[in-house]
């Protein structure tokens, strides 16, 4: 049963009432979480962690009196510990999860594409050793389970044959997926992973703790890939260098060869404010019966603390690809511009603003790739303008209103007034 729009904002704004044990993992606002991938330092740009250090004191002071209530200050206040449903044991191993349910009320061609209605986009549940290699060699994994809208755009989709979870739909939206299952071995400076697990190309990722904003950019969801299969090494040079490389069965596979594709990289702290991260893949991205692609892509983040409030981040996205033929597959560059103010523990500021030039991802009317491969490529300039706020009331708890804008003069990706369209959204994220 649908859910009116006012009940819906009144759920996802005050519904962050309801008592929820949640995980341990207390994280910044500015990005709403590193532990989806809790392996990772957060100084690596690569996993979506870095965060800005909230400043506490915006406190409940004569200048916020009506602000103030059992929550504390809307701007300030501490926030406390975050419940935890089962945190890190002696052993190592720990488990949560988050619930994200969102609205906004115009469909995007990318994970926002069911408009004007109440949706559970991820019901997420992980459980996961991390490896510490403080004392010598030592063996992790982890395994991630996601149900809702968001879980059919997550699934091992890049290969035609419904293999491992691409075949678990449940209706035209929902669905099922295990976006990770892999083992980790790490001695001293060296850890691998193999297995199935998240790319560590770009800035935004597929988990909604792992993001300031509620919708994706377009370089996100049209030009990176979002899993692979392989393996994977991590070297930390030194205290400021650290290095990626590995093998991978292309793009989005599960325990299928989908490909043959170099995964790696190199992340450099020029100083204590300033990160740069460079991630590629090369070689063959997919390699069905009817679709095979080949190619280059790579990104290149910075990511610079301005103020200790103040976050930007830039990056840029390059994708060359051919087909069997050696004609283009697809050819786009993207600039996507963050800046992330934050006002307290409780309440950040940001915007995005993104510049998307595609050749071969949208080629018709109607916002979706056009299948027939006789037809020029179409070429068009996508921008994307998002301003949002991300409102902590509980420790486990956060609430992304945004105001998006689009513009395609060229009509091709199916925006709702044919150039240009706005949307509102808001979700709420409730982490266990």
């Amino acid at each position: 049963m649908k859910i009116s729009k006012l009940a819906l904002v009144a759920m996802l704004a005050c519904g962050v009432n309801a008592g929820v044990a949640s995980a341990d993992q207390a994280y910044g606002i500015s990005q709403v979480g590193c532990f989806e991938q809790s392996n990772c330092d957060c100084g690596e740009p690569v996993c979506g962690c870095e965060m800005v250090e909230p400043s506490c004191d915006f406190g409940c002071d004569s200048g916020c009196d009506s602000g103030c209530g059992p929550a504390g200050c809307l701007g300030g206040g501490s926030l406390g510990d975050p419940l935890e449903l089962f945190g890190s044991t002696d052993n190592g191993w720990s488990a949560g999860g988050w619930a994200s349910i969102g609205y906004h009320n115009e469909a995007l061609p990318l994970f926002n594409s069911r408009p004007d209605e109440v949706q559970l986009q991820q019901a997420w549940l992980y459980a996961e050793k991390a490896i510490d290699t403080s004392h010598g060699f030592d063996i992790g994994g982890r395994i991630d389970y996601i149900y809702g809208t968001d879980a059919q755009d997550t699934q091992s989709f890049g290969i035609d044959n419904d293999h491992w979870d691409n075949g678990w739909d449940n209706g035209s939206d929902y669905g099922s997926a295990i976006p990770q299952l892999y083992a980790e071995v790490g001695y001293g400076d060296w850890s691998v992973k193999a297995g199935h697990f998240y790319t560590i190309i770009g800035w935004e990722v597929v988990q909604a703790t792992g993001n300031f904003f509620y919708s994706h950019a377009y370089t996100m969801y049209n030009s990176e890939p979002f899993t692979h299969t392989g393996a994977l090494a991590t070297y930390n040079v030194n205290d400021n260098v650290t290095a990626y490389g590995g093998y991978v069965l292309g793009w989005d596979s599960g325990f299928e060869d989908n490909g043959d594709a170099f995964l790696g990289g190199l992340s450099v702290a020029l100083s204590d404010d300033l990160t740069v991260t460079y991630a590629t893949v090369g070689g063959v991205f997919a390699n069905n019966q009817d679709a095979y692609e080949k190619g280059y892509m790579q990104s290149i983040v910075a990511d610079l603390a301005l103020t200790e409030n103040l976050q930007y981040i830039f990056q840029s996205d390059y994708l060359d690809s051919d087909d069997r033929t050696g004609a283009t597959s697809r050819k786009t560059f993207g600039i996507n511009q963050y800046l992330i103010y934050t006002l307290s523990d409780r309440l950040a500021v940001g915007g995005r603003f993104e510049w998307y030039d595609q050749e071969g991802v949208f080629n018709n009317d109607n916002g979706t790739p056009d299948d027939d491969t006789d037809d020029t490529l179409q070429q068009s300039d996508v921008y994307e303008l998002t301003l949002g706020l991300n409102y902590r009331p509980i420790a486990n708890v956060v609430v992304r209103p945004e105001i998006r804008w689009d513009w395609d003069d060229d009509q091709l990706i199916g925006l709702d007034d044919g150039d240009h369209q706005t949307t509102f959204g808001i979700d709420s994220v409730i982490t266990f």
